[in-house]
């Protein structure tokens, strides 16, 4: 007997970190950044989960708040920070980011899930350790993940003839909460 469970925006939250390179990396800001349109399922076999997808829409990159830098970060620089980080994910081109995990295998308090990552019309290999905890009929899941640009074919952004850019490595982070009625 098999199951489908669904997560998004309603019942978690899917937040992407970046970090600040370069010799001028004191006077960034590192982005906290969600995303207001996305949705995953699995689907459980006995159980256990047995796949899992993922799909984000691209545009609907929101840059929360930004920490570090010479002074706070307004709100005209977060709709800059987010244009910059559209064009970096060409999202013109590529309106969607997908995971298709298809091999799940139970680890201490969760699963690792490896699968591919499709993001600006390249393909990676990616694993992810979910952490999964149960009380009655909730499931609350939670997981991080480091995504490098350099391992997708991206190229940072960056200013000042790239003494100030965004860090290579990214941590993709989720959370959620399912009801299994």
């Amino acid at each position: 007997m098999s199951e489908k469970l669904t997560v998004g925006p309603h019942n978690g939250e899917l937040i992407l970190r970046t970090g600040v390179a370069g010799p001028a990396a004191k006077a960034g800001h590192r982005l906290t950044i969600s995303f207001e349109s996305w949705s995953g399922s699995t689907t459980l076999i006995g159980g256990a989960p047995s796949t899992v997808m993922l799909s984000i829409v691209v545009d609907s990159l929101t840059v929360l708040r930004g920490e570090g830098g010479v002074t706070p970060l307004t709100g005209a620089e977060k709709v800059v920070a987010r244009s910059n980080a559209l064009k970096t994910l060409q999202a013109k081109k590529f309106r969607e980011i997908a995971y298709v995990g298809d091999s799940v295998e139970p680890i201490d308090g969760g699963y690792l899930v490896s699968g591919q990552l499709a993001i600006c019309g390249r393909t990676v290999d990616q694993s992810i350790g979910i952490d999964a905890s149960q009380a009655d009929a909730i499931w609350s899941l939670s997981a991080a993940s480091v995504i490098r640009h350099s391992d997708v074919g991206l190229k940072p952004f960056s200013l000042m003839m790239g003494t100030l850019k965004v860090a290579d490595e990214v941590e993709l982070g989720f959370r959620a909460e399912l009801s299994r009625d």
